[in-house]
């Protein structure tokens, strides 16, 4: 049954609504009336609804006709999502939510378009910087948070890009081939988490094609998993530009195209309508989803927003999630009165957020280097390098001047906006050249060199051993530069921990060789060994794990329980620890729980990420740590049953404090989903009818009678025989000189499985 939030409209009154307007004028409302703006239909109480870009800030533009890219109302510009991810905070992402619902309420805007939760399937899409993570737990956990205090403030969201939007390489048309395991287990997942526990009021259609059918065109991914399987009962929008064919559209269950298209959409679904391919039903279905919508957001406070308080925020949010990569000597937190040379353009010309339709107009932005000379004795800066990649010998040599004379240097290492965005993957993973020269003249200069990583995806690392200590700042938001200053010189302790994995080389990767694609399609030929669960699975050694971050301080790990509890949810996995502040300075540390699987039928990574939790310790302190894992979670997704399969057995389970950094480890064994044999039918295999009980009863292997109770057909118990062909389906041995299974006893069988119902295989 579709699940309700508490807001829920009538159905009724929904209906009488939409019926108080002329039919011909509802399909008017279910194209875009403008570039951010849809129609309005006062009869029915219908105004027309704001929409705008996000997640990490509202982007407004000054004119509703236009893309307004660059052009956009002043608004806070929070951490990129490739930031905010690392935070592993769900409180955080929650407060961020309430931010930004109190920003687009006192823009007027109704829905703010994210959260980001494709998956990272390759470090070389674009749009990694507005996406959390190559893992669907931690996507899905933080994605539900933010979604829900967003939607607490009467703003909606709209979760994108659904569904398998993982490159910018020719998104409009590109295929994206996976098999169903791989789409439930992994590309969908965080979509059904957030669908399941936070109830989005929208939701957006992606503009690839999924397995030959264009996202906003797809039926099985709208109608049959988005609201059969799960329940959804919000409105499904178009992404911008995503629709082929209006009606083709609105059959597979998409009510809004955005933008508006010049009257085409609406054409369409009046040919629609004529041609019987679409009906008045489906009309007037989308139209009282658009007028739920209408009604959720209808009451928002728009009171101003408290800027000062939401920077601050802004700035607490990005220092709570930088990545403290590497700190070799304990170099950081840089000491105040230290002798510091900063180099590089980027700390005077920082990046601190993604190109493209995210792109937001910040109410201030923070400088590093204006920071830092404040808040430092002495501050040396030389640009050493240009942004355009061109070389400078003038500026390398006044770099390695100053880096000489220093105590220690502060480098900022990164990619120019140019490299990625919204629209473009990257070639490869590399940083631009001329930094790189730079990077290696003054360490030569100057050994104790600090990096700084602005980046929205994952970089090449040969550079790493060159320097002592390495923070990933990300893409910081417009308090960056404070927020940078508060860890560097060791206000913040780092506790940031990586959302996905740094890879030695791009040859090292999942996709690599099944992308970009070809002949417009691309292969998702790693099925469900994505990210860690790739490396992990081939014993490839990444550059940086995922979950790994240093601290200024030092955690201990102890008293590891696993016990099956009941719970009125249903059993689960009970994990319990103990973690102690070991260290010196007080710090949060996020706690990982990975599990490995059973041996069996199907390929499972060697470990998954189930549950985490950030706890923050004083120094000496300690504290119990309990989490469960509901053992539905612990499934694989079996696309012969079409059901997800908790396999039976010993489960290893692993905390740590990366995927990498496992500090206790034990086994547990649980029970698996009852009848976890696929259905038989004559198409199955001998060796799959004789591992299933009725299977081989049927076959005569029970007690190799010709007939038994269970309704066995006489085959005079050949099942040893039939084992050594254990690969062919039943139905073909039929075919062959000899056999015993004529076309009777086929008939015979296929009448036993109906007979048996679902828990044997077909039934009527």
């Amino acid at each position: 049954m579709p699940m309700s939030s508490p807001d829920q409209p009538s159905a009724a009154s929904l209906r009488e609504r939409v019926s108080s307007l002329p039919p011909d004028e509802r399909p008017v409302l279910l194209s875009g009336a403008s570039f951010w703006s849809t129609a309005a239909a006062p009869a029915a109480g219908l105004r027309p609804l704001v929409l705008s870009d996000g997640p990490h800030g509202i982007r407004r533009p000054r004119s509703d006709t236009e893309p307004g890219i660059g052009d956009a109302l002043p608004a806070t510009c929070f951490p990129a999502e490739c930031l905010t991810a690392c935070s592993w905070d769900t409180d955080l992402l929650a407060r961020l939510g309430t931010a930004t619902a109190r920003e687009a309420a006192a823009a007027y805007v109704d829905v703010v378009l994210g959260p980001g939760l494709n998956i990272k399937r390759t470090p070389l899409c674009g749009r990694n910087f507005e996406y959390f993570s190559e893992d669907p737990l931690l996507a899905g956990a933080l994605g539900a948070a933010w979604i829900r205090a967003l939607q607490a403030e009467g703003v909606a969201a709209c979760p994108k890009h659904f569904a398998a939007n993982n490159q910018e390489a020719d998104r409009m048309r590109i295929n994206a081939a996976v098999d169903e395991r791989t789409l439930y287990e992994i590309y969908l997942r965080a979509f059904e988490t957030v669908v399941r526990t936070a109830h989005p009021w929208t939701l957006m259609a992606a503009y690839n094609k999924v397995n030959g059918i264009h996202a906003a065109e797809n039926a099985w991914l709208l109608e049959t998993v988005l609201r059969g399987e799960w329940g959804f009962d919000g409105l499904v929008m178009s992404d911008w530009g995503a629709v082929t064919d209006r009606a083709a559209a609105l059959d597979a269950g998409l009510d809004l195209e955005m933008p508006a298209s010049g009257g085409l959409g609406l054409a369409e679904l009046q040919a629609g309508l004529v041609a019987g391919t679409v009906n008045q039903q489906m009309v007037d279905s989308s139209v009282a989803r658009l007028l739920q919508l209408a009604d959720r957001t209808a009451a928002p406070a728009h009171n101003d927003a408290d800027l000062d308080g939401h920077h601050q925020l802004a700035r607490e949010a990005a220092a709570a999630s930088m990545v403290l990569l590497k700190n070799e000597g304990g170099i950081l937190p840089f000491s105040p009165d230290l002798r510091l040379a900063v180099v590089g353009e980027l700390a005077r010309t920082p990046r601190y957020q993604g190109a493209g339709s995210s792109q937001v107009t910040p109410t201030r932005v923070s400088v590093p280097l204006e920071v830092l000379s404040e808040r430092t004795a002495a501050a040396v800066f030389a640009a050493g390098y240009r942004l355009d990649g061109t070389p400078d010998p003038e500026l390398v040599t006044e770099a390695e001047t100053a880096a000489a004379a220093a105590d220690a240097v502060l480098f900022f290492l990164g990619l120019p906006e140019d490299k990625e965005s919204e629209g473009f993957d990257r070639p490869d993973l590399a940083l631009p050249e001329n930094q790189l020269a730079l990077l290696r003249a003054v360490t030569a200069a100057n050994p104790w060199t600090v990096v700084v990583l602005f980046n929205g995806g994952a970089v090449e690392t040969g550079w790493v051993e060159q320097v002592p200590a390495v923070l990933e700042a990300w893409l910081p938001g417009q308090a960056g530069g404070e927020a940078l200053a508060d860890v560097l010189l060791g206000d913040v302790n780092p506790s940031g921990k990586l959302a996905e994995t740094f890879p030695r080389r791009i040859e090292d990767t999942p996709a690599f060789g099944n992308y970009p694609g070809e002949a417009g399609t691309v292969r998702y030929g790693e099925g469900v060994l994505v990210g860690y669960r790739w490396y992990d699975a081939r014993a490839i050694e990444p550059a940086f794990a995922f979950g790994h971050g240093l601290s200024y301080t030092a955690f201990d790990y102890t008293g590891l329980a696993l016990r099956l509890a009941d719970t009125d949810m249903g059993p689960v996995l009970a994990v319990e620890a103990t973690l102690t502040n070991t260290g010196s300075r007080a710090g949060a540390e996020v706690l990982q729980v990975y599990s490995g699987a059973p041996a069996g039928p199907a390929v499972r990574p060697p470990r998954e990420l189930r549950a985490f939790r950030k706890l923050f310790l004083e120094p000496g302190a300690s504290a119990p740590v309990a989490l469960t894992v509901p053992l539905p979670d612990l499934a694989r997704f079996d696309p012969a049953s079409h059901r997800w399969i908790t396999d039976a057995g010993t489960y290893r389970i692993d905390v740590g404090s990366s995927s990498r950094d496992i500090r206790l480890s034990g086994t547990i064994d649980l029970p698996g989903t009852d009848g976890t044999a696929a259905p038989l039918t004559l198409d199955s295999t001998i060796s799959e009818w004789l591992a299933h009980p009725l299977g081989r009863t049927l076959l005569g292997g029970a007690d190799r009678s010709s007939t038994d109770a269970a309704g066995g057909t006489g085959t005079g118990g050949m099942a040893d025989a039939l084992a050594l062909m254990g690969s062919m389906p039943l139905r073909r041995l039929a075919r062959f000189p000899g056999t015993p299974l004529t076309p009777d006893l086929l008939a015979g069988l296929e009448q036993a499985l109906r007979g048996a119902g679902p828990a044997g295989g077909e039934s009527s």
